[in-house]
């Protein structure tokens, strides 16, 4: 099998463990690519990349770029003469840049392509309610996340499954994955497919994940509030807002955790709570929340938010 010398991009800590894979196969990892340094927080202190970071850890060239199109950066990529370009979790590339490497460049999404394309496959999964996910390895093309597929792997969510769960089992797909495809490109052996070979029914998109996005909306089924609230946990977060009688203000609430419940009440009331937790009526029923964040404070276990606050003195807003 020939080693292949491959230009990685990448930024967030999903992509590192995939460096970290490729980094210690016998290909050669000659350079990463990935996002300038930026001030972040309150004190706006200069913030790196994970991929930043681990790249200096294992002394691998490092290239931040302002500008994709920028002459001294594709100067500098065609000087490194790179078989492969291997891009996750990265900007979109314009053609130059992923048209340049003899074996091509090859992108890893966290989704069974060609569904959930976009910035957010693991949260849309999710809150959409599918009961399988995975990771698809492709060719890079001119429109985002359409080209040829190389593999696939798939996993099964749960009904509880969270965004936090679901992201550390895709890593360890990833991994797999990975390192599965860098070998079959090596070698030559592999099929790819057109993705719109396989398209059957409906394509559902991945958006990025907007602040309207996470508000719950009480009027929903149980189910659906459900999906939302472990689509988006632990972030950013479904936030729902509580009026507080004695306070005289609304206030914003992120539901962490949450199950459904054939929990019923005889009068009906909007919020009330048992030993298992908090329960909120939506159209079909009472979901049930344990965890959640009040605007200020610390997450929190229901127990915990109960022992301060008396459910009497709240009531449900409904956007």
């Amino acid at each position: 099998m020939n080693s292949l010398k491959i230009i990685f991009m990448g930024t967030p800590d999903f992509s590192v463990p995939m460096l970290d894979t490729l980094n210690k196969s016998h290909h050669e990892v000659i350079g990463v690519v990935t996002v300038s340094d930026k001030p972040a927080g309150r004190g706006q202190k200069i913030k790196t990349s994970a991929i930043k970071d681990y790249a200096i850890k294992n002394n691998l060239l490092t290239l931040q770029p302002e500008n994709l199109k920028d002459p001294e950066f594709i100067n500098q990529l065609q000087e490194l003469n790179a078989d492969l370009f291997v891009v996750i979790a990265f900007r979109m590339l314009p053609e130059v840049v992923w048209g340049m490497p003899k074996k091509g460049t090859i992108n890893l999404h966290a989704s069974l392509l060609p569904q959930y394309r976009g910035a957010a496959p693991i949260n849309w999964a999710i809150i959409n309610g599918e009961k399988e996910s995975g990771v698809t390895t492709f060719f890079i093309e001119k429109e985002i996340d359409t080209g040829k597929i190389i593999e696939q792997l798939k996993l099964e969510i749960g009904p509880n499954t969270n965004v936090g769960d679901l992201y550390s089992q895709l890593i360890v797909l990833g991994k797999k994955i990975i390192g599965s495809t860098v070998d079959k490109i090596s070698s030559n052996n592999f099929i790819s497919i057109d993705q719109e070979s396989i398209i059957n029914g409906e394509i559902k998109n991945a958006p990025k994940i907007f602040k309207k996005d996470c508000i719950i909306n009480w009027n929903e089924t149980k189910q659906n509030i459900h999906n939302k609230i472990r689509g988006l946990s632990p972030y950013p977060g479904a936030k729902c807002f509580l009026y507080n009688k004695k306070k005289e203000r609304e206030m914003m609430f992120k539901l962490l955790k949450s199950e459904i419940d054939d929990f019923t009440f005889s009068e009906e009331p909007s919020i009330t709570s048992t030993k298992k937790g908090i329960y909120i009526k939506c159209k079909d029923g009472y979901i049930c929340i344990s965890a959640l964040q009040m605007e200020g404070k610390k997450a929190m276990n229901h127990n915990e938010f109960l022992a301060g606050n008396n459910l009497t003195d709240w009531s449900i807003q409904t956007p």
